[in-house]
């Protein structure tokens, strides 16, 4: 004999029940909740690495300026690119980009054209793929209304060709759909872009560590130009 619709409608309400909700919502979603699974475990995932890169490519700047630009202070440059080259990073890389200029004896103009460059080029690596968790914010949300849908009209259409016994239950089946597709969509959203938000302000202080460290240090060079050794 094949399962009624209320009996479909007890064993989700059992298996909720007991416990085993994220399965749940995954039987009883639909297709959708393929999809947006899918999304979400991109979007973890995409943290993840985020997370541990970040965490690799960045240094304390003030500790590490402080002991830097005493080093440039005493004319010790070699010293300095050997110290830049011990904790390698994004910010560690343009000074050190600056500070091979200056053992090189080039004028200001270029010393500040190189770190620029070097901004540059370290730039995608700290950025990274961050900006795909806004797109996979917007995609889960898109699912999320799409299997909404489709929870409806199965609904709708259940009800239009069942029994009067069984358009409760038909009903409260394509209601359910439709929001477990709804809320799992938007939590997957809400975690995309909640870290979207939070590597960006990251992102922007790396950046802006490594622009005012270079003008800094491209000051402090100009001011202690007697001091270099060769």
């Amino acid at each position: 004999m094949e399962p009624t619709a209320a009996g479909a409608a007890l064993d989700v309400a059992m298996a909720a029940e007991s416990g085993n909700f994220f399965l749940t919502a995954f039987k009883v979603g639909g297709p959708a909740m393929i999809v947006i699974a899918a999304i979400g475990a991109l979007t973890i995932m995409l943290v993840i690495e985020r997370l541990w890169t970040l965490k690799s490519l960045s240094v304390d700047k003030n500790d590490f300026n402080e002991h830097l630009f005493g080093m440039i202070l005493r004319g010790d440059i070699r010293q300095a690119i050997t110290y830049c080259d011990s904790k390698p990073a994004p910010l560690t890389n343009t000074l050190k980009t600056g500070l091979i200029q200056v053992l090189n004896q080039r004028p200001d103009e270029e010393i500040q054209v190189a770190m620029d460059a070097s901004v540059l080029r370290e730039t995608p690596r700290i950025e990274g793929w961050a900006a795909f968790l806004a797109v996979f914010g917007n995609l889960s949300t898109l699912a999320g209304l799409v299997g909404t849908i489709l929870g409806m009209i199965k609904s709708f259409q259940g009800v239009s060709r069942a029994g009067a016994a069984e358009k409760a239950a038909l009903l409260s089946e394509g209601i359910s759909e439709a929001l477990h597709c709804t809320a799992f969509g938007l939590m997957v959203a809400i975690i995309g872009i909640l870290f979207y938000g939070y590597f960006q302000v990251r992102i922007s202080r790396l950046i802006n560590d490594m622009q005012e460290s270079s003008m800094s240090m491209l000051n402090l060079v100009v001011a202690n130009r007697d001091k270099v050794k060769e």
